[in-house]
């Protein structure tokens, strides 16, 4: 019989609440074992172990401290003791929680208690209300008159409605035995997101780096994961669509798996996807933002890439030309393990940083990677350069064969302020069939569509690259 309470809310305050004493084991959050698996896309699943208390026959079992943004749908449970001893009957997810608003919400047309204050010494005294209505606020008829949210404090008597302090799920189960039985409850649900981000630190030299690898983890499901055995997939899974009407709720070299230190993540191959195993458990807090060490390397083989970006229109079109054209800085390097890297990088954003004269870190650019695969090639655009200029000419054009056949000639002057020879990879992507007719630098055709000019500059120089070019259409 479920003991009478006083519970008490201050018209501007909050509720203390008091629960009764009964405990059923599966009901205690202290005697679990968790596992979590978060996806990229604001999604986990949760494995969560705990006892219960078997009653032969047909009970029912209150499970609490799921995610307040489970998917119900999703939700298996399995006795692992005995699979073949329970069996459930029904499920209910109650999420009707138990907060202030919600508990007036049931005495709406009842006579509550209102403790008021009067006279020189404050003191309190009771006076007799009836709740007529909590949208927007409170309003009580005392007497023959309406009072709009009174001051002082209101006195329920007891817990009205089923209402539950935390999201439970409660099962109707059917058993053949008696006694404690472990069981795992799994379920799927929102609020559970991770990324990575990355810190690369550029040499003197620009020719090698260190990248340091972070996991972000949030947690807004609507529950703490205590102790939880962490696990991260990198990939884009397929999910079936909502459909319309169905329940929804709101340095050293990279540590590999065979070297890998307690605290890092051990990366593997799962079906089409990564999986990224904490070795270690760890407590993942409601509303919180949690950051673990991915990875550490250094020494790792960059390059620097100057890049003049084309476009396809410059072939179909007379134009003018280009003046103080872009030119794009960029830092490549292999993700392999000869060059200390070798381990599948999830998607994320990289920052560049390089040492000051003074010694200090200056951010130098980021940019953000895919998820890309071992022995790839990784390319993080920093910025602009500042000491090299671009323009493009076109010098001539003609229309041949009634439009369909176009003949331009280019030049593409590039000029060095620096003081040091660089390279600069003049990029054109073509609109159709093309020929090119003369150059004076050698290219290297990327694809059926793109060509790429490797062209010299010396310190304190200029280079003009000259081309002519059929489109035919």
């Amino acid at each position: 019989m479920r003991t009478k309470l006083m519970l008490m809310v201050l018209a501007v305050g909050g509720l203390l609440a008091v629960t009764d004493g009964a405990t059923v084991m599966g009901d205690d959050p202290d005697q679990r074992t968790l596992a979590v698996t978060v996806y990229n896309g604001n999604l986990g699943l949760v494995k969560d172990q705990r006892p219960i208390e078997l009653q032969r026959g047909v009970f029912t079992l209150p499970f609490k401290d799921v995610a307040a943004q489970i998917d119900p749908t999703s939700v298996a449970f399995r006795a692992l003791g005995h699979p073949g001893a329970v069996n459930v009957l029904e499920q209910n997810y109650e999420y009707d929680l138990l907060t202030p608003q919600a508990l007036l919400e049931k005495y709406v047309g009842e006579t509550v208690t209102l403790y008021m204050r009067r006279g020189e010494h404050n003191e309190e005294f009771p006076v007799k209300a009836k709740l007529l209505s909590v949208q927007g606020g409170a309003v009580y008829q005392i007497g023959d008159s309406i009072a709009l949210n009174p001051p002082g404090r209101v006195v329920l008597p007891d817990l009205k409605g089923d209402l539950k302090a935390l999201p439970t799920l409660v099962w109707t189960l059917k058993s053949d035995r008696s006694g404690v039985e472990p069981v795992e409850v799994s379920y799927l649900t929102t609020g559970l997101n991770w990324k990575a981000d990355y810190v690369a630190t550029l040499a003197e030299d620009d020719k090698t780096l260190s990248l340091g690898g972070w996991v972000t983890l949030q947690n807004s499901s609507g529950t703490t994961y205590p102790n939880a055995k962490l696990k991260l997939v990198a990939g884009d899974i397929h999910r079936a669509s909502l459909e319309r009407g169905m329940f929804a709720v709101g340095g050293d070299r990279l540590r590999r798996i065979d070297n890998v230190e307690e605290e890092d993540f051990e990366e593997r191959t799962f079906f089409e996807y990564h999986l990224y195993d904490l070795p270690r458990s760890t407590t993942i807090k409601n509303n919180q933002t949690k950051q673990i060490r991915l990875l550490e390397g250094s020494g790792v083989r960059t390059d620097k890439v100057y890049r003049l970006a084309g476009a396809p229109w410059y072939y179909t079109q007379q134009y003018g030309g280009e003046k103080g054209l872009k030119i794009g800085v960029y830092q490549e390097f292999d993700n392999r393990k000869r060059n200390g890297l070798g381990i599948a990088l999830p998607g994320g954003v990289v920052r560049l940083y390089k040492a000051d004269t003074d010694g200090s870190l200056q951010l130098i650019g980021e940019d953000r990677i895919d998820h890309t695969p071992r022995d790839e090639r990784v390319k993080l655009k920093v910025g602009e350069a500042f000491d090299i200029v671009a323009e493009r000419r076109q010098s001539d054009f003609k229309v041949l064969s009634s439009g369909h056949l176009y003949e331009v000639a280019f030049e593409v002057t590039i000029r060095n302020h620096k003081d040091e020879r660089i390279v600069v990879d003049v990029v054109e992507p073509l609109p159709s069939d093309w020929t090119i007719l003369s150059n004076t630098h050698d290219y290297e055709k990327l694809d059926a569509f793109t060509v790429k000019f490797g062209v010299p500059v010396d310190a304190q120089g200029e280079t003009v690259l000259k081309y002519r070019i059929q489109i035919k259409y």
